[in-house]
């Protein structure tokens, strides 16, 4: 086994190899951007840590790595346009560089070119890579939809915020971590709970850019901060705010999500301070610790070595006291 810089760096090398400037410009320039603007690089080291974790070599899972990780800028593309988002990474998105047809059509691409990555794979391995890649786009499609539809609404209630961001976000860990069981031809027992593990520390992680899109700081987050409050996103935060909040404080909350003003600053330093106010703050950090707690649990019962299992759990702690 080896360390996650290692598998960071095997990975970005493979992928410079693997991902090249192509003709026309207009439309493998921007995947390039996306790819190469940085990024944490969790999912992929993900694949190639299980893969080994599994008995395989990571060279051998390094195309499903690529595959989810272009997957991944794929669905961020398209997010970033339906957020307006300016910034991803601390840079400019893509939509904003260009513009959104570009964005669209160059996403687009991204996500056909995962596929193709499958095809490098014997055809066992194949089918079952694709039955898992399709369903988890699908889910991350669904959840992306949850996304949208409740900011519009104005009964959503914390269960389906959970269910959301496990479909939108969660998933797409779990699928990392069996993919690499995948590759190494894990049994289905030992494939099934390495993806529970992962969705559950994929809720505690989105949980966690969650508090850090309102508290986190903003030189070390790379996105622009208070962004969820802008779009009036009801995160958990919110949620538990308007749960714990005085009948007057809760009433506030909610009429600040109905509006637009022009000097965003002051709406986001308002919102924080209830979320602060109402215990919401720290109610969100215990619940990003129950989901560590919950997945660490299961974790126990995955038929692997321990010396595999500390590895793991090393890298879960390490996505929690994450600041970017």
């Amino acid at each position: 086994m080896h360390d996650i810089a290692f598998y960071r760096s095997a990975f970005l090398s493979h992928m410079k190899e693997k991902i090249t400037a192509k003709e026309p410009a207009g439309l493998y320039e921007p995947m390039l951007y996306i790819l190469n603007i940085g990024g944490k690089r969790l999912r992929p080291v993900m694949v190639l840590l299980s893969a080994e974790i599994f008995g395989s070599s990571y060279k051998n899972a390094l195309d499903a790595a690529l595959a989810i990780e272009v997957f991944h800028n794929f669905s961020l593309v398209h997010d970033d346009i339906m957020d307006d988002a300016p910034l991803r990474r601390g840079k400019e998105t893509v939509h904003e560089k260009w513009n959104i047809n570009t964005a669209i059509l160059s996403g687009d691409a991204m996500l056909i070119n995962a596929y193709q990555l499958f095809e490098n794979y014997e055809v066992h391995t194949f089918q079952e890579m694709a039955k898992l890649f399709t369903r988890t786009a699908i889910e991350v499609c669904e959840g992306q939809q949850y996304d949208v539809d409740f900011e519009t609404r104005e009964n959503v209630n914390i269960d389906e915020y959970l269910k959301m961001i496990r479909y939108k976000t969660a998933v797409l860990v779990g699928a990392s971590l069996e993919m690499g069981a995948i590759v190494a031809g894990a049994k289905n027992s030992c494939r099934k709970q390495i993806h529970e593990f992962g969705c559950l520390l994929g809720i505690a992680f989105q949980l966690q850019d969650d508090y850090l899109d309102a508290f986190g700081d903003p030189e070390k987050f790379g996105k622009q901060v208070g962004g969820d409050i802008i779009e009036n996103k009801k995160t958990f935060l919110y949620l538990k705010a308007i749960e714990q909040s005085s009948i007057g404080e809760a009433r506030q909350l909610e009429h600040l999500y109905t509006i637009d003003p022009r000097d965003a600053s002051q709406k986001i330093e308002t919102v924080k301070n209830i979320f602060e106010l109402s215990g919401a703050a720290k109610s969100t950090q215990k619940e990003i610790e129950k989901y560590t707690e919950k997945a660490f649990a299961l974790l126990d019962e995955i038929a692997i070595e321990e010396s595999q299992k500390m590895i793991l759990r090393s890298f879960g702690d390490s996505l929690m006291t994450r600041t970017v």
